[in-house]
């Protein structure tokens, strides 16, 4: 029996018997040989290769692919638009899925790093990955969305399945596209469901090299695993909760899913089982050993990105940007670092490190100390990383992860302040002043570095963990 029967049987006695046992398939969720088969994505060309002039003359190519089956008898299918350079083959590209159906019709005009990381031989593929509604497939998604419910399958989630599997297949198309493209490097970049599908994908998906995601989850915390305790302190917070807060891996489905017959301790498991597959938070040893390269702007204040406390505990090496009060449709703290390059010079550096002066920075220790009326922050990097300038941020007495407070109170203007490097013991300080009322601080501090790639100066900025300081005694 093929995998694929295989599979079909498996989702069909998960689909009569999951809401009863309250199961998944996360063993199975991605088929990596078939996902890899280029046999089985039943191409149609919409638009053959061509080229198109601009300021860097391309060929492109548009086609439409079979990504695969959500449930048997259901195909899933996108446009994919390949661009390569008019005079050789690509070796490698950047993948990206923040593309409508209508807008890949129209030959791509590349973009300022685009136009350089094709003139250096890199491809580009563009595809859809997007609520199916808004492309006019509005009874799939609702369809899926109940079929999830009833099941806890999570195949029949389009965000654990079709988005990521969309990306995977992507990377089989081009490079079944022998003739203009060759085996290299796969960086990816977006933001909200185009950052966590690639941060999902490139868990499974050893041909994918690098991520570049923001506004989009990276770890398991108690909320997303739904622990009962950090969802009883959620809910007693006051305001009304967002849809994400709360939520896996993305929007909260504990509603719908409670509702078609579930228990609790059902979506526990499903957590538990999943979360494996799921964030980068769990797989950072492997992904480290394949020498994934990884950079995140989750927003301090952001509806997805919810749990910034947390992760500063149990994961400050993950590297991150945390731009002050950003987030999904948030303008940011007077004293942002509105000069911020960090995706091009961290896709720049990934693909041309011969060609790049001057490595990123990587994620430094923060440590605190208490004096009488004021803390003392403490930034180190590791010896030789050339850190140019510093900058803390911090809030007082600022709500738990996850509730509206955390969201909607932002950092006040004046909670910023440039920071001074001591040449004895090479760190970065600053003191913040504290008040009786202060019960906890947060901190974090912004780190700039100037990255060249071809005497073009790109300026990086890295954060220090988000950490909170308990102050009072009490």
């Amino acid at each position: 029996m093929s995998s694929r029967c295989i599979r079909g049987l498996v989702v069909a006695i998960t689909t009569m018997i999951g809401p009863l046992l309250g199961i998944l398939d996360a063993d199975e969720l991605f088929d990596m040989s078939a996902i890899r088969d280029h046999r089985t994505l039943d191409v149609t060309v919409t638009q053959p290769w061509h080229n198109v002039s601009g300021p860097v003359t391309t060929r492109q190519k548009l086609v439409t692919i079979n990504v695969g089956e959500i449930w048997p008898g259901q195909q899933y299918r996108v446009p994919v638009r390949m661009v390569v350079p008019a005079n050789k083959k690509a070796k490698g590209f950047h993948l990206t899925g923040s593309h409508s159906p209508k807008r890949l019709e129209q030959d791509a005009r590349l973009t300022d790093l685009e136009q350089m990381l094709v003139e250096g031989g890199v491809g580009l593929v563009k595809t859809v990955v997007q609520e199916p509604r808004t492309f006019g497939l509005p009874e799939l998604a609702n369809e899926a969305e109940r079929r999830f419910a009833r099941t806890l399958n999570p195949q029949y989630k389009i965000q654990y399945w079709a988005w990521p599997v969309t990306l995977m297949r992507a990377v089989t198309l081009a490079y079944a596209e022998t003739d203009h493209f060759q085996v290299g490097k796969v960086a990816m970049s977006g933001g909200s469901k185009n950052g966590a599908s690639p941060s999902m994908a490139i868990i499974h998906d050893h041909r994918m090299t690098a991520v570049h995601a923001s506004v989009s989850p990276i770890w398991d915390s108690p909320i997303r695993l739904y622990k009962r305790q950090a969802w009883d302190e959620l809910d007693s917070a006051s305001g009304k909760r967002g849809i994400f807060s709360g939520g896996h891996f993305g929007p909260s489905f504990h509603e719908a899913v409670l509702a078609a017959g579930h228990e609790w301790n059902a979506l526990q498991r499903f957590a538990a089982q999943i979360s494996d597959e799921v964030f980068i938070s769990r797989n950072v040893d492997q992904l480290r050993k394949r020498n994934v390269e990884m950079l995140f702007h989750p927003g301090t204040h952001d509806m997805v990105a919810y749990d910034l406390v947390w992760g500063g505990i149990h994961h400050p090496g993950i590297p991150l940007y945390l731009g002050a009060n950003t987030g999904h449709g948030k303008d940011g703290h007077p004293r942002l670092e509105r000069d911020q390059q960090n995706k091009a010079a961290f896709l720049l550096s990934h693909f041309f490190p011969q060609q790049t002066l001057g490595k990123m920075l990587i994620p430094p220790q923060l440590s605190v100390k208490k004096l009488e009326d004021s803390v003392e922050v403490r930034v180190r990097f590791p010896k030789g990383s050339d850190a140019e300038t510093g900058r803390i941020w911090w809030m007082e007495n600022r709500a738990n992860d996850g509730t509206p407070r955390y969201l909607s109170e932002p950092i006040p203007a004046g909670n910023s302040t440039s920071m001074s490097y001591k040449e004895e013991g090479e760190s970065w300080v600053a003191k913040i002043a504290v008040g009786s009322q202060v019960k906890t601080l947060d901190v974090f501090s912004n780190h700039r570095k100037t990255i060249s790639f071809k005497g073009v100066p790109f300026r990086t900025y890295l954060s220090s963990p988000y950490t909170r300081v308990n102050v009072s005694d009490d």
